[in-house]
């Protein structure tokens, strides 16, 4: 699908500005990352913890990657509460019920922006004892001032654009997409 014509459609004729990332683009880059932690973690007990519902996508394709034996778990946070703009504070929704004291910890997040969920979830996590706590992303802005936990492994650095696709979304849409596109705002 490489034209925005096409594109437009699968996206019930939403204008789309550009492809930012292609599908192959990204599973490329996807089995990289899991090679790279496959590499950074010899021994040990790995939870990897999808930060949803964004990161699902990458997380489901990134785990198939890593060759080790490893668990997977979720978080959901939330700042929003029922309003549309962020209160500030971040509460976890669900929290794992699996162990974290000693085990090193992966936190898979789909894209970094104002860094104010990760870091909430850095504090909370971090307090848990962990053997080591470590942050995946498959995309960056570059926008979080005081970002407490750097990505040990990142996919992309990101356009500041709002993107969409391979689980990111625009009010619940768009989550399906194999590849990521900026919106026209």
């Amino acid at each position: 699908m490489s034209d925005l014509a096409s594109v437009a459609k699968v996206m019930g004729g939403r204008a789309v500005r550009r492809i930012a990332f292609d599908a192959e683009t990204i599973q490329r880059r996807v089995a990289q990352m899991g090679a790279e932690i496959t590499a950074a973690y010899p021994e040990g007990d790995l939870l990897v913890l999808g930060l949803l519902k964004g990161s699902f996508i990458f997380l489901g394709d990134l785990v198939r990657h890593i060759g080790r034996p490893l668990q997977v778990d979720f978080l959901v946070a939330s700042s929003y509460g029922n309003g549309t703009v962020s209160s500030g504070e971040v509460r976890l929704v669900y929290d794992p019920e699996t162990r974290l004291d000693g085990r090193h910890i992966l936190l898979v997040e789909d894209i970094i922006d104002s860094g104010r969920t990760l870091n909430r979830m850095a504090e909370l996590l971090g307090a848990r004892h962990p053997r080591s706590l470590a942050l995946c992303a498959l995309l960056h802005k570059h926008l979080a001032p005081g970002l407490k936990l750097e990505p040990r492994f990142l996919g992309f650095d990101a356009p500041r654009e709002f993107l969409v696709g391979y689980g990111l979304d625009h009010a619940e849409n768009f989550r399906h997409l194999p590849f990521i596109a900026s919106l026209v705002e």
